[in-house]
Order: structure tokens, then C-alpha cells, then sequence
């Protein structure tokens, strides 16, 4: 069973954030720059939120508001769920698919660590799938007529 501490190995240890008072222009020049869909916000040291290209599209975009003048601690998510880097990536894709997350950030002793995706949970089911798939053949091989 894999963690998320293992997970972030297999990752750019990079955490792309923005803060609560720098306009959504500015979080989704993040995402882009640096291919995520989603952004930290933080407050100095503390996580104060996550917004998501989605955030920005729904309540800034749609609306027809400038993403110029509105402030990321607009649109973001406050107090996000979070996840430890010993949780299991099992239970991070329990949580993303019953609660509609897709980015969960990663906490230890308080501070920011990482981010954890569904991309990333993906990956990892289909690399465990490959490593069993090689051992089931290996089983068969050695075994069969």
C-alpha cells in the first residue's frame, strides 16, 4: 500500500502558491506557467485555501467579473481538507471521489509538504496494476505446461 509520502518522492518537489491578496490573474498565471490546475494560497506560512482553475472559471469567469481586480481570497476554498504524508494513497482517492476533491495538499507538523492529485492516484493504481500483472506472469510462466 502505497503512501503519499511515497507518492511525493515520484514528484518536483515544487508547491506553486499565490496569496490570498494577489488577483485570480495571477493564480492562473501560476497554473499555467507551471501545468497544474490547481493553486495554495497561503498566508505567509499558513494554508490559508486552494483554488482550483475550476474556481476560476465558475465564480469569476462565468460571472463575467475581472479576474484583474478580483482577489484570490474571493474564489478560493478556505481550510481545505488535508492529508498527512503517512496517510495511505487509498484513502486520498477515497476522499477525492466521495467528496469531489481533486488536489489535496499535504500537511506535516503544520507546514505544507506537497500536493497530492488525482493524476498522481491514477498513476499509482496503474503502476501497482503493471507490478502485479509482471508477478501474475511470472507466476504463470514458472508454473504452466
Amino acid at each position: 500500500m502505497a503512501t503519499v509520502a511515497q507518492c511525493l518522492q515520484t514528484k518536483p518537489n515544487l508547491i506553486v502558491s499565490v496569496s490570498p491578496s494577489d488577483p485570480v490573474v495571477l493564480a492562473l498565471q501560476s497554473m499555467r506557467d507551471r501545468r497544474v490546475r490547481a493553486v495554495l494560497v497561503m498566508d505567509g506560512d499558513r494554508l490559508a485555501g486552494i483554488v482550483t482553475q475550476g474556481d476560476c472559471a465558475i465564480k469569476v469567469l462565468l460571472p463575467g467579473r475581472d479576474a484583474k481586480q478580483t482577489l484570490v481570497s474571493e474564489v478560493m476554498t478556505v481550510n481545505p481538507m488535508t492529508v498527512k504524508p503517512s496517510d495511505p494513497l487509498e484513502a486520498c482517492m477515497g476522499l477525492m471521489a466521495n467528496r469531489g476533491f481533486r488536489h489535496l495538499p499535504v500537511m506535516d507538523g503544520g507546514r505544507v509538504v506537497g500536493v497530492v492529485s488525482v493524476g498522481d492516484v491514477v498513476k499509482d493504481s496503474i503502476r501497482r496494476m503493471g507490478e502485479q500483472i509482471g508477478f501474475l506472469e511470472t507466476y504463470i510462466k514458472g508454473h504452466g505446461a
